[in-house]
């Protein structure tokens, strides 16, 4: 794994399971020999919580200002405000809620001055973060806009599963109204393209699910398959994206079909998450792809009900930090291997050597 990367952590909503989660992952001293975290929050905070833990005494930090001040291979915290957050621990507060916002404004400011390598985020309140500033149904949606990305792509990982979904935040009853051929293709191309540069996957193949059961059963019972799905896998295939299906989630996934496929791409948020969270066994991660920068966080919320018993696991969280140091491993050798041929094109032929 590449050494020493510097990844900005979240701080989520400060009334949930966000600084139990960090703490815990980053107290494994194993993960600073690959990483320098830069947790994006208050240190205040950070030490009300330490409190919460068992052998929370142990986990040592360094506060900085600013990023240029972290220290490699330490945990570092940066301050994003010097005023008292009111913790409502297992609630969401407007004050939790602009906290979170602050996080990812700060984040986002050292990723475009190219200071930061990835970022993890803890989970969000979505409600809670609602404000002028924020209008989006959740992370993935203020990524793709703050980085002027036209389209992006809701992406859970896990060792044995990665799916996307077409849809993602939005009502059961509109996602037929949403579903067309073109953004079907499109999601597809942003999957492959991932596929290969961020999972160094070559020639991906990809399993399309249907909307509706049976795969509509030609008609019977929708017609999205015929009109939508169908079409874009053909056009995707000429594209050189290879494409499957559309299959029935619950055959798909029931006889292990899955398995045989390199991702998968559902049609909306529960069709992916269900069949996601029983085979991730909670170490799943959510991973926005499609963007410059890479994003991951935990597969799940801020489970208010877990907030201060010390009972919150962090393996999904330690996960997506390892995922965020593979990824980015993984675009930095695409960009040498694409670099190359540029590189060979211009050796004179003394330079050349042969076996």
């Amino acid at each position: 794994m590449t050494q020493n990367i510097v990844i900005g952590i979240t701080q989520g909503d400060i009334n949930g399971i966000g600084y139990e989660l960090i703490i815990k992952s980053l107290m494994d001293a194993r993960i600073l020999e690959n990483i320098t975290p830069v947790i994006y929050g208050s240190s205040k905070v950070l030490s009300y919580y330490r409190k919460t833990i068992s052998k929370g005494n142990e986990f040592n930090y360094h506060i900085i200002r600013q990023i240029d001040q972290a220290v490699p291979h330490k945990v570092n915290v940066l301050n994003i405000t010097d005023q008292e957050l009111k913790i409502d621990m297992g609630e969401a507060t407007p004050v939790s809620g602009k906290a979170a916002f602050d996080a990812l404004e700060a984040a986002m400011r050292d990723v475009h001055s190219g200071k930061l390598d990835a970022i993890v985020t803890a989970p969000i309140h979505k409600k809670a973060i609602q404000s002028e500033q924020f209008h989006f149904q959740g992370h993935t949606e203020y990524f793709c806009e703050r980085t002027h990305t036209a389209d992006c792509l809701m992406l859970m990982v896990s060792d044995s599963l990665r799916i996307g979904t077409v849809t993602t935040h939005c009502a059961l009853a509109d996602v037929p109204k949403i579903l067309s051929k073109e953004l079907v293709k499109n999601k597809l191309r942003i999957l492959h393209q991932s596929m290969m540069q961020d999972f160094a996957c070559v020639k991906p193949r990809i399993a399309v699910l249907a909307l509706n059961p049976h795969a509509g059963e030609e008609g019977l019972f929708g017609m999205e398959e015929e009109t939508v799905i169908k079409p874009a896998i053909q056009e995707a295939f000429q594209e050189k994206i290879y494409a499957f299906g559309p299959f029935p989630a619950d055959g798909f996934f029931g006889s292990g079909q899955y398995a045989k496929y390199d991702a998968v791409l559902a049609m909306y948020h529960d069709q992916a998450m269900l069949p996601f969270k029983i085979l991730s066994y909670g170490g799943g991660v959510n991973y926005t792809a499609g963007l410059p920068l890479i994003r991951t966080s935990p597969a799940h919320g801020t489970a208010y009900t877990l907030v201060g018993k010390d009972m919150a696991s962090p393996d999904s969280f330690r996960q997506a930090i390892y995922q965020a140091c593979d990824i980015y491993a993984n675009r930095r050798r695409a960009d040498l291997d694409a670099a190359m041929p540029a590189v060979e094109k211009e050796k004179t032929p003394e330079q050349v050597t042969y076996d």
